[in-house]
């Protein structure tokens, strides 16, 4: 997948690539060098109507079909990603940064979302009850909920996209994706592939664009539009829901998080290392899912932060797509600046530097694997999302300590807990504010499971049997027969 051969950079709407409306285009930046690799159509408010009067278009047909022709669609798609994975995985490296085989981990993730709601598109099945003074039957029937508004973040791009996709094609819904202006390209492959896997014209529109909040809020405007699937931060989503809410859009909000991972003593510490690799330095802590506060019961806090240290100064860190690299650049200069800062504040106010701390002195957007320790507890570190390689360690001596601090939080997203004692640790688990739970495992995020949160960290699930449910209305029918 060469971008100057095979792949559009134009906007994909009613199943054409066509140039946005003002001919506007902007560029898109590789993380490790800082250079621009290509140029995209840059979408307007026109081109977003546009895109809905497609997916318009295209509604009736789309919903009409059987559920298994859907389903078979579904699952060509998913064959094609998986014939692609190596293309798609070094695109998202290109646009994105990640090392590559994040990036491979990422494009296997993301193909099986089209491959479980294919087997779930025949699924959607209603319910017959009799009332309960049998004056009639409740007969209860799933529909499509109608045209959605996808919203992708650039951590992501491949796996957000078919997260939401997947589920709306399986339910007979049409979408307008608008991924995130930092990492357009993959979306545009997405469009071509589902082209190619038999989605007919309008279905799947996709429309990148610098000018997010006026065409987003345009078809949040638009009547025709009944259902917003955003995933990104809090802040936004925030604006978004008040936005919906102007004509009730249905809405789906998988937010920010601020994600605890506890160590109790009794805790095999290996594998508490293994899993805080993983859920903290998957994606190179881009993702809302890392470790973002760190707790260690006392008594082995020193060695878990030992070792953890030595664990993360092993790793390399270089442009994604050069061999042997495990941690790539951050997207951009911003969150370089955002995670230094943080760093910063943590350090003044106490923190101390076991790895790291330090922004290198090369092109792209890099920085260091940290490892911070002593680090406040009312540190802006442990408020935020950190969004980058860095782990604050922070010492608790009791269960109920380790609760408090854990839930002292806004979000709820994920949490992990990592005990040898199987009743503390579902005891712990259940006590958690979050919507996911890691109970002795460093990665959660799996299709056939339902992936959310609570508090400020969303609405609604993705993957699962409930995910497809979410581009649904139930519509009762009172008959007699």
């Amino acid at each position: 997948m060469t971008l100057s051969t095979e792949l559009s950079t134009d906007l994909f709407i009613g199943g054409k690539s066509v140039a946005a409306s003002d001919g506007s285009r902007f560029d898109v930046i590789d993380p490790a060098t800082g250079q621009s690799i290509a140029t995209v159509a840059d979408a307007s408010v026109a081109d977003a109507i546009a895109a809905v009067d497609a997916a318009d278009n295209a509604a009736p047909g789309w919903a009409a079909l059987a559920p298994r022709q859907r389903a078979e669609i579904l699952r060509r798609a998913f064959e094609l990603m998986t014939e692609r994975a190596e293309e798609f995985a070094q695109l998202i490296t290109r646009e994105n940064g990640k090392a590559l085989p994040d990036a491979r981990g990422e494009v296997a993730y993301a193909a099986e979302f089209f491959r479980w709601y294919s087997e779930e598109a025949s699924r959607i099945t209603g319910s017959v009850a009799t009332a309960p003074n049998g004056a009639n039957r409740i007969l209860v029937v799933r529909e499509p909920v109608g045209i959605c508004v996808l919203v992708t973040p650039w951590n992501f791009p491949a796996a957000m996209a078919t997260r939401k996709i997947g589920p709306a094609l399986a339910a007979g819904c049409t979408v307008v994706l608008k991924p995130a202006s930092d990492t357009p390209l993959t979306a545009l492959a997405m469009a071509a592939l589902l082209d190619e896997a038999g989605v007919p014209p309008g279905v799947v529109n996709v429309i990148p664009g610098r000018r997010s909040g006026a065409i987003v809020s345009a078809m949040l405007h638009d009547p025709r539009v009944r259902k917003l699937s955003f995933t990104g931060s809090t802040e936004v989503g925030r604006l978004l829901l008040r936005e919906s809410a102007d004509h009730i859009v249905n809405t789906s909000m998988e937010l920010g998080g601020n994600a605890p991972f506890l160590v109790f003593a009794d805790a095999d510490l290996d594998a508490a290392l293994d899993g805080a690799m993983i859920a903290k330095m998957r994606n190179a802590g881009e993702a809302c899912t890392a470790a973002n506060r760190i707790y260690v019961e006392a008594s082995v806090a020193p060695e878990f932060s030992r070792r953890l240290a030595e664990r993360m100064a092993a790793l390399v860190l270089g442009p994604g797509l050069e061999d042997g690299v495990q941690v790539g650049p951050l997207v951009n200069q911003d969150a370089v600046d955002k995670v230094s800062q943080l760093v910063s504040d943590a350090v003044d106010n106490g923190a101390r530097v076991l790895l790291g701390g330090q922004v290198p002195e090369r092109a792209g957007f890099y920085y260091e694997p940290t490892v911070l320790v002593d680090v406040d507890p009312e540190s802006a570190l442990l408020r935020e999302e950190i969004f980058g390689p860095v782990a604050p360690i922070v010492t608790f001596q009791t269960e109920d300590e380790a609760v408090r601090l854990a839930n002292a939080t806004e979000y709820g997203l994920v949490s992990y807990v990592y005990t040898g004692d199987l009743a503390r640790g579902l005891r712990v688990s259940e006590r958690l504010e979050s919507g996911m739970v890691g109970l002795n495992r460093g990665l959660v995020s799996d299709p056939a499971a339902p992936f959310g949160g609570v508090k400020q960290s969303g609405i609604g699930r993705e993957g699962g049997h409930e995910g497809v449910l979410d581009y649904t209305e139930s519509k009762y029918i009172a008959v007699a027969w």
